[in-house]
């Protein structure tokens, strides 16, 4: 076996690991080169997550009972939303909150951590018989295709559950980046331009010779676009989003030198570039034991990155044009337990969600500060989804046949009227 042989494969090896950190994201969904270059309200939209992994307790973020048999120690700050209070270790948050509608009254079915994921990614509980795309994978897939040259649906952090695409197919499914901000791997050919043009040369002999009297499925399948698009991308200037060395100091300081940190700056240089949907995941809220020490400990991390993101997306003109959602699987239980922790909770928990022309400054539902009763005015998993599509452009209620012929909506909620302005 010649050299040039094995070496284009060890290199085709090379380019199908890239593509196995999400297969993914390339094609379906991005700006284009002009839009990308668009502000305010007439810019195409897009979506971050910041995804708070293990489910964040709703008493230490956004829904405090300071002085109540259930609030534990923790205390509450006022904020600019009249009249509400969140935990005091979110000082940064209270000023922009105002930006934001907080929705105190979310409650699911799913109290295990993948179940329960599954339904806040995708708004449907799990089925044997399908895989539902997570919100990501929809916007991705349902909004204008374009020229962008790198992956259309990103995940930042290591995340324990990867957003899938579902019956969207791979190509929707999150291109991975588990240390953002970093360089990212195999990205650089490992011999220089002459060689690696003979290696692709025979690569694509190969590919040809293995096409020969299978040309039906391999059409059906993503392997020849895969690589094309891997090969873009490893020569586009838009790779320049993934990093953060051209960044002042002054900006990762405010965001925080740590994975969620970078993250959310890294995820607003993807938005900038054209990026239909981001998520950055925060881990460490699984706080059965030590709640009110890992809580806070959490707090010192997302209060900085969250409040700077919305002030950079503003001061950038991106914040009527991206949805920002900062949520988890469940909130905790309102008791406390003889491990000074809270267990899971989906019966009423609280996320954020603003920009991309939302209403803000509102409070939408509540929890009972003794914690016995149901919330009020409670919100469904499959309301939020449907309200975040139709504010995106993204019909809500459209039908999609998966590969088996099983026609499921997008999403099983309707919008819920207090996200949108009058």
């Amino acid at each position: 076996m010649s050299d040039s042989f094995v070496n284009c494969c060890w290199n085709r090896r090379e380019l199908l690991q890239l593509l196995t950190t999400g297969v993914v994201a390339f094609s379906a969904s991005q700006l284009s080169a002009r839009a990308a270059e668009d502000r305010g309200p007439q810019r195409g939209k897009s979506l971050i997550t910041l995804w708070l992994a293990g489910g964040p307790s709703q008493l230490e973020t956004w829904d405090p009972h300071p002085g109540t048999r259930i609030g534990g120690p923790t205390k509450a700050i006022d904020t600019s939303i009249q009249g509400t209070q969140i935990c005091e270790w979110y000082p940064q948050t209270a000023e922009i909150l105002n930006s934001f509608c907080v929705i105190r009254s979310v409650v699911s079915k799913e109290g295990d951590h993948e179940r329960g994921t599954y339904v806040v990614r995708t708004g449907y509980r799990p089925e044997p018989t399908v895989v539902h795309p997570s919100l990501g994978s929809i916007v991705y897939h349902e909004l204008p295709q374009g020229s962008l040259e790198i992956p259309g649906h990103v995940s930042l952090g290591d995340g324990q559950f990867a957003t899938r695409g579902g019956y969207l197919g791979e190509e929707s499914t999150a291109f991975r980046v588990f240390d953002p901000g970093r360089n990212l791997t195999n990205l650089e050919a490992p011999v220089d331009h002459e060689r690696h043009q003979r290696r692709l040369k025979t690569l694509g002999q190969l590919s040809q010779g293995f096409l020969n009297g299978r040309r039906y499925p391999i059409a059906n399948s993503l392997h020849q676009k895969t690589i094309d698009s891997a090969l873009k991308m490893m020569t586009s200037e838009q790779l320049k989003a993934f990093s953060i060395a051209d960044e002042p100091a002054a900006a990762l300081v405010a965001y925080g030198d740590h994975p969620f940190g970078r993250g959310c700056l890294v995820a607003r240089r993807l938005i900038e570039t054209g990026v239909r949907a981001v998520d950055v995941t925060l881990n460490g809220f699984d706080t059965h034991a030590n709640n009110f020490g890992l809580s806070r400990g959490r707090a010192e991390i997302l209060d900085p990155a969250l409040s700077t993101l919305v002030t950079d997306l503003k001061s950038r003109d991106l914040w009527d044009s991206t949805v920002v959602l900062v949520c988890g699987e469940f909130g905790r239980t309102p008791q406390i337990n003889p491990l000074d922790g809270r267990d899971h909770w989906p019966h009423g928990f609280s996320i954020l969600l603003g920009g991309g022309g939302l209403a803000s400054g509102r409070v939408i539902g509540a929890t009972d500060p003794e914690g016995v009763k149901s919330p009020e005015n409670p919100v469904e998993i499959p309301q939020i989804m449907a309200s975040i599509l139709q504010v995106l452009g993204i019909d809500f209620q459209k039908e999609i046949f998966t590969p088996i012929g099983r026609p499921i909506r997008l999403t099983s909620g309707q919008p819920l009227a207090a996200l949108f302005k009058a």
